[in-house]
């Protein structure tokens, strides 16, 4: 039995850079982070002589070419894997909130299937594969973003090239920020999922984006703009500004997709604020506000227990976290 776990992660500053319609053009940025929550991916051999899935779902195909779940189907044909195999997969979270669930889950499956083929890939590989495999082969909306910062671990920086290439840097004294972040981050889950799929969430600002709209260009450079000030504002430990940043981020995410909010998202984020919260955002391609919530805190003591006390009794539930240092990892063999 192989068994491979990949973690979510959470969007620090510059999301949406990383999609190629405007790193192509523009070249992106951002920071990403790593948390201690999970997708695993198990694979192992089978007596019988086809494939068998368990994942939300339970499949058995003869063929490959039978295999309804996409991102399987693509990862068996790109590594060409054989028939008797039992592949079954596990999340400590929902699909469809806003962590990068699907990337954290195509960069363990692939891990899994590389050591089922007696190969050892590094990270790198596995990011680059994941991309190749969702936005090269399957054509989706999709950026980078998710299977860089979910094979890789720990909080860094990623400039998307405009030929493509993905530049990875540790940030100065990582595991200090790291540190300092897991006392004033809070997340919190709205207790809904996103309806639709990342890629389709993303559509809308990836065709305006090849369609070289303005306004959605310029909102894309201050977003970058952000993701800048971010890496700077937390190697110099200027966390306070980094709250602010996020607030600012979350101004603009609205304006370029309004579908993010509903009244009720907005009344959570003026209690947050109001609780002493110097910003957040809703994570990843969210829609109605689904997913998690995440807001910056400055004060880890009482004022900070009563701003969970105050989300909380909004219907919103806290999900304490831990940073991710290794990256994907190969659990057992």
């Amino acid at each position: 039995m192989i068994i491979s776990r990949a973690p979510l992660r959470i969007t620090l500053g510059g999301g949406g850079t990383d999609l190629p319609s405007y790193y192509e053009k523009h070249e992106g940025f951002l920071i990403s982070g790593a948390i201690n929550k999970y997708i695993y991916v198990g694979a192992n051999h089978q007596f019988w002589h086809n494939y068998s899935l368990k994942y939300s779902k339970i499949e058995i195909a003869e063929e490959v070419e039978d295999i309804q779940h996409p991102l399987i189907k693509e990862a068996i044909k790109y590594l060409h894997i054989q028939k008797g195999i039992e592949i079954t997969s596990l999340a400590d979270i929902p699909s469809g909130t806003g962590l990068g669930s699907s990337g954290a889950f195509l960069i363990a499956l692939l891990n899994t299937l590389y050591h089922h083929n007696l190969v050892q890939p590094s990270k790198r590989q596995l990011a680059q594969d994941a991309c190749h495999i969702e936005l090269d082969i399957m054509k989706e909306h999709e950026g980078k973003q998710d299977k860089y910062a979910c094979s890789q671990g720990g909080v860094k920086a990623y400039t998307f090239h405009t030929n493509g290439k993905v530049s990875i840097t540790h940030l100065t004294d990582e595991d200090l920020i790291m540190n300092d972040l897991e006392q004033k981050l809070y997340i919190f889950f709205t207790g809904k999922k996103r309806e639709k799929r990342a890629a389709d969430a993303l559509a809308n600002q990836d065709i305006k984006l090849k369609e070289e709209d303005m306004d959605m260009t310029s909102k894309m450079h201050q977003i970058k703009k952000i993701g800048l000030l971010t890496r700077q504002a937390l190697e110099n430990f200027e966390l306070d500004k980094f709250g602010y940043l996020l607030d600012e981020h979350w101004q603009i995410k609205k304006a370029y997709a309004p579908d993010a909010t509903t009244p009720f998202i907005d009344e959570c984020y003026q209690t947050a604020k109001d609780y002493g919260a110097l910003g957040g955002k809703v994570m990843g391609a969210a829609t109605q506000g689904a997913g998690f919530f995440m807001f910056y805190h400055p004060d880890p003591d009482k004022k900070s227990w009563e701003f969970v006390s105050a989300m909380e009794k909004l219907g919103l539930k806290q999900m304490p976290f831990k940073f991710d240092r290794e990256g994907v990892k190969l659990m057992e063999a």
